[in-house]
């Protein structure tokens, strides 16, 4: 059985920086659930961040990308460099990943860890340019198939074709 890495917060944790959850009513999502498929992470609290803690973004807009090769840095709202700590994040969402055997994950959209199409351009001004997060990077640098929570029948074409 394929397992499916997920953020925490869709699965009803209340991890996300405002101390919040976002969780996902997803029917295809509920029986992965019931099957005991999913891995629920969170990159940013593995990585050492508390709930709550001040928002962050991308410096630019920049994307995960960027900040794995070191050209960007990931900065909080209250002026702190918390890059340190999404990297950390982002290695230990890979360890999770390769303990579980995960090929698949469903990540929150738009988080400067988890988005897969968008991350905010690092104004704090709600801005998106179109990118990934610092944990989507590295797990789709390492093949690892990453879709947002509004694309869960893709994973599941995804799964389909790995247990083929």
């Amino acid at each position: 059985m394929e397992r499916i890495l997920v953020s925490a917060c869709l699965m009803g944790r209340k991890v996300r920086y405002d101390g919040a959850a976002k969780t996902s009513g997803d029917a295809l999502l509920a029986t992965w659930r019931e099957e005991g498929r999913l891995v629920p992470f969170c990159p940013e609290v593995e990585g050492g961040l508390p709930v709550p803690r001040p928002a962050a973004e991308i410096e630019g807009g920049a994307g995960g990308a960027a900040v794995l090769a070191g050209t960007a840095r990931v900065m909080a709202a209250d002026g702190s460099d918390v890059t340190r700590e999404f990297l950390a994040g982002a290695h230990a969402a890979l360890a999770a990943a390769r303990s579980s055997g995960a090929r698949v994950a469903i990540l929150k959209e738009g988080s400067p860890s988890c988005g897969s199409l968008a991350v905010y351009d690092g104004t704090f001004r709600g801005r998106r340019l179109p990118g990934s997060g610092v944990t989507t990077a590295l797990l789709e640098l390492h093949g690892i198939a990453v879709f947002a929570e509004d694309r869960v029948a893709d994973a599941g074409v995804r799964l389909r074709e790995l247990e083929a």
